[in-house]
């Protein structure tokens, strides 16, 4: 047993007598492990490294996710819920400061939670598992539309749609790698541009007060939820991205990597595809635990907030090819490139999609389903397909 970790483990207020402390899963943004303890009735625990160059306010994110976790435990206390321990993360508090959910050894941020037993994590996209992140992440955000407490932005502008132009429109002018001309490059920054201000409504709308924010997770992935025994959603996860935001964010964001037909790195642009129905059934699930709560102007844009996240993904990756590659590790000199164009090319895809988008949507908030096949065309060539 690491005797740093154990030494760590000992500021915080646990319960049992720890026997073990293993690395566990593998995780990309912070070090995790697993903290096992001798007595039988005594909880296991994770340790985790709270990576502070990613999320540079740790107290932020540890006040962001008391309250969040505080909310839903009390909702489901009222709800008469079984098994609350599990269907919620518990964070366990300092022993010498009752307040703090966490301890800063050697400049590194740590935080101790009470592990959940007897569950799994899911790694493949089918339809099944895409209507269960549905239901989970819309009951996520379904359970936190009254929440009181006013949380943080952990990451700054993380899906600020006009703060991703900028980003790009500043590298562009500065060029500092002399990529900006090459051919493939103005061709994307032309199709960038000519979106631009449809793709910055949601902005638009919030300043305008048409579109709230609301506590989003931000990080909507399959593998960000807990199944138990019997294959049903126990929790969601990993809610250091916790913050207010668009429900834009959660949507589009799922459907980004989710619904592509391939990895967003691969190099073929004639097998990127929007897959209906990964889309059908995430919407289906969604909408089924957040359309209660959700304003019109909400559902009527999913297929935009669809759209939204390949769109800035697509300037992100950009923008970092064009800065030289400092942001995203890459296997080869194009890399980025190749992630940015494949992206677009998924929002074209997406573009084809619109009208039976909405239609499968207006039939599911109407308490039927949705066989229509109609499709819009748009600016569906502007780069060779390779």
């Amino acid at each position: 047993m690491n005797p740093e970790l154990n030494t760590i483990v000992s500021q915080f207020d646990v319960t049992g007598t720890v026997t073990d402390i293993a690395p566990l899963g593998a995780g990309l943004i912070n070090d995790t492990y697993l903290v096992k303890t001798a007595e039988a009735d005594c909880p296991d625990y994770v340790l985790q490294r709270i990576n502070h160059h990613v999320f540079p306010d740790v107290d932020m994110v540890m006040r962001n996710i008391a309250a969040v976790t505080g909310h839903i435990r009390h909702k489901l206390e009222e709800q008469g819920a079984d098994d609350i321990d599990r269907r919620v993360l518990t964070f366990i508090r300092l022993k010498e400061d009752a307040q703090r959910l966490y301890t800063v050894v050697d400049g590194n941020y740590w935080r101790l939670m009470i592990f959940i037993p007897r569950t799994v994590t899911k790694q493949a996209v089918d339809p099944d598992s895409s209507r269960a992140a549905g239901l989970a992440f819309g009951n996520f955000q379904a359970m936190l539309a009254d929440i009181a407490v006013p949380l943080g932005e952990t990451i700054k502008d993380f899906h600020n749609m006009e703060f991703r132009l900028r980003q790009l429109r500043e590298v562009v002018k500065a060029d500092p790698v002399g990529r900006v001309a090459e051919p493939e490059v103005q061709a994307m920054l032309r199709e960038i541009e000519s979106r631009s201000v449809d793709m910055c409504k949601a902005e638009r709308m919030g300043r305008e007060n048409i579109l709230p924010k609301r506590v989003c997770h931000c990080d909507t992935k399959v593998n960000n939820m807990l199944f138990d025994e019997n294959d049903q959603v126990l929790c969601v996860i990993d809610l250091d991205t916790v913050m207010p935001n668009f429900i834009f964010s959660d949507f589009g964001d799922f459907l980004r990597t989710a619904a592509n037909m391939v990895a967003e790195d691969c190099p073929d642009m004639d097998r990127v595809a929007f897959r209906m129905d990964i889309f059908k059934a995430f919407t289906e699930g969604y909408l089924r635990s957040a359309g209660g709560f959700l304003l019109p102007v909400e559902v009527e844009n999913l297929p935009y907030a669809t759209a939204l996240f390949p769109y800035m993904q697509s300037v992100r990756f950009l923008w970092d090819y064009l800065s030289g590659d400092k942001y995203w590790k890459c296997q080869y000199p194009t890399h980025n490139f190749v992630r940015a164009n494949n992206q677009f090319h998924l929002l074209l895809s997406i573009e084809q999609h619109y009208e039976e988008m909405e239609a499968f949507i207006q039939n599911v908030m109407a308490g039927g389903d949705s066989s229509t096949t109609a499709h819009r065309a748009t600016g569906a060539e502007w780069i060779a397909r390779k």
